[in-house]
């Protein structure tokens, strides 16, 4: 995909990433406008996972930039990129409850009870998941 002419809150730019001897990614340029929610669909091996690890800063590309509100974090970090990243398995705890589970970056983050509570209440309810914030996966 070909970065637009319009702003990008996410932009790679001709990223690559070689897992040792295995190209993973392979010159991928994106960009994701604020407020879009992405999703990676391809088979078992083509770079998802790689991909979103490079955007949050787990892996530095070999190849390429990664741009964040058009900063270059390519080689922020991942503690200082303020990015979050799902991992293929819905439940990030299964031991812990759907509210404790979206709740656990903001405790990392120690974000006051109150507004942990709100924006929490916030995004389960955005996915369809209110009312169900005791339950475990």
């Amino acid at each position: 995909m070909t970065p637009a002419a319009t702003p990008a809150h996410v932009r790679l730019l001709d990223v690559s990433k070689v897992l040792g001897t295995f190209r993973a990614v392979d010159h991928v340029s994106l960009d994701v406008p604020e407020g879009e929610f992405v999703t990676l669909l391809g088979p078992s091996g083509c770079g998802k996972t790689t991909t979103l690890r490079i955007i949050a800063g787990f892996y530095q590309p070999d190849e390429g930039r990664v741009l964040i509100r058009d900063r270059d974090v390519t080689s922020v970090p991942p503690h200082r990129r303020n990015t979050a990243m799902v991992f293929q398995e819905y439940a990030l705890f299964p031991h812990m409850t759907v509210r404790e589970n979206v709740g656990y970056g903001l405790r990392m983050r120690r974000v006051p009870a109150g507004e942990a509570a709100a924006r929490i209440g916030r995004a389960v309810d955005l996915v369809g998941l209110g009312g169900q914030e005791r339950k475990f996966p």
